[in-house]
């Protein structure tokens, strides 16, 4: 039946009865196959979200109430499913719905009831004539992905990051990561590096907005003993210790004038001189930069330098604040709660709906960081096991109950709207297709259609 004879086959029973199912399993036992059973539709799809299945054993029975459900469901899985065989068992007199079964692309049908000697004959010839390459393409690890590196999100926004992230990793050129203050600049510089193949050699990170403007210079190029009253000795610099690697300057906008200078020559020249050395050492360093500031604004107010600008901005990686990412918080907070949970011995179990609705319709203006703090504070304020509203402070409390609402622009293509629509239909769900479709008055499959048009 399989090709490794200890191999289990994996079996679904979707049924309103147990009957079927017990029929399996007495002539073929637990060492031969596991045995799935189901006796909702929409438990079914939700299912093959989380498993593969070799065979499924469909009975008649689930189309008594939903017929039009039932063959959708087949029709979906037949097409998303190539992998996995359908046997479909049907009652006397309910041969129309057989037939249309098998329209949708079923193996094989058969009558109730059937005998033990047909039912073993029908799963052997349908396991040994299964195609041996069929993904299953709604399993949820295969069509989302929801972590890369140290960042979490399977928004469209996020997957355009990683791909760009990606791109980025390839080359060895300059990048300029720009978003608002906590939109993840610092990890997503990180995955830059560790990416690349500078992974194995140093990396370092420089804020340059919490340094003293007089202390930049030497932290980015190091100074010589006596170059100024506290430089009791020689010290080398960022891009010195960096040599060979990656060097991320963070809010990149507050550097002054002559250090804008000095970085354009490292960019341009790889080389540089120590504070009080007239000594030209050259450098082999990767520049990363990131700023919240609108750089070409800053340009136009002379406060810097153009041709710098276009000397980092050789690839531009714009980070999505947290209310475009639609679909990840609560990927997100179910992160959050892990960590803060492991960090500070606690045990939350649950959170209540209202509390990630407020979640959900906050404009969250310091973005992933402040959602990361907020729901910290939560798990620590928590005596029981459930967050609720009463965890969250009260400038989110009061969007409890808030309707989401989708402000779509005139001139909007209406794909994009479509597009933007269906995004946050899934988000306000939790990611329920079949309360999406329903909120949305369309069919699964169809919602799944343009789900996969769109890349949601």
């Amino acid at each position: 039946m399989v090709d490794d004879p200890q191999e289990q086959i994996k079996i679904i029973c979707v049924d309103k009865g147990r009957g079927l199912a017990r029929q399996v399993m007495q002539i073929f036992g637990e060492e031969k196959i596991c045995l799935a059973y189901e006796r909702s539709l929409d438990e079914v799809v939700d299912r093959f979200e989380r498993e593969a299945f070799d065979l499924m054993l469909f009975s008649s029975s689930m189309t008594y109430t939903e017929p039009d459900n039932a063959l959708e469901i087949l029709d979906l899985i037949t097409a998303k499913c190539p992998g996995t065989q359908i046997l479909f068992f049907t009652y006397p007199g309910r041969l129309k719905i057989a037939h249309e079964a098998l329209r949708t692309g079923v193996f094989h049908y058969s009558t109730l009831p059937v005998s033990d000697e047909e039912l073993k004959l029908l799963i052997e010839t349908a396991i040994d004539t299964s195609p041996r390459l069929g993904l299953n393409l709604m399993l949820r690890s295969a069509v989302e992905e929801t972590t890369f590196e140290s960042m979490v999100g399977r928004s469209s926004a996020m997957r355009q990051v990683y791909r760009q992230i990606r791109q980025a990793a390839a080359t060895d050129i300059p990048v300029l990561l720009s978003g608002e203050t906590g939109t993840g600049k610092e990890l997503a510089a990180q995955a830059i590096h560790e990416l690349s193949a500078r992974a194995r050699a140093p990396y370092i990170t420089v804020h340059i907005g919490s340094l003293p403007p007089d202390l930049v210079a030497s932290e980015l190029f190091g100074h010589e003993r006596g170059a100024f009253t506290s430089a009791t000795g020689q010290r080398k610099g960022c891009f010195e210790t960096a040599n060979g690697g990656t060097v991320f300057l963070d809010e990149l906008s507050t550097i002054d004038e002559k250090m804008q200078i000095s970085l354009l020559r490292l960019l341009e020249k790889c080389e540089f001189s120590r504070i009080g050395s007239q000594k030209t050492l050259s450098v082999d360093v990767r520049v990363l930069a990131a700023t919240n500031a609108d750089l070409e604004d800053e340009i136009r107010r002379g406060n810097f330098r153009e041709d710098l600008f276009y000397r980092l901005d050789v690839l531009h990686i714009e980070m999505p604040a947290l209310r475009e990412r639609h679909g990840d918080i609560n990927l997100l907070v179910d992160h959050f709660i892990n960590g803060a949970c492991e960090h500070f011995q606690k045990s939350i179990r649950g959170i209540s709906p209202d509390f990630i609705s407020c979640l959900e319709a906050y404009p969250w203006p310091g973005n992933v960081r402040e959602l990361r703090n907020i729901i910290q504070r939560a798990v620590i304020s928590c005596s029981g096991d459930i967050l609720s509203t009463a965890h969250l402070p009260e400038r989110i409390r009061q969007y409890r109950g808030k309707d989401s609402t989708i402000t779509i622009r005139v001139g909007t293509r209406l794909e994009q709207a479509e597009k933007e629509l269906i995004a946050r239909t899934l988000d306000h769900t939790g990611n329920n297709r079949t309360r999406t479709s329903e909120i949305l008055g369309i069919s699964r499959r169809s919602l799944y259609n343009k789900m996969r048009r769109y890349g949601l």
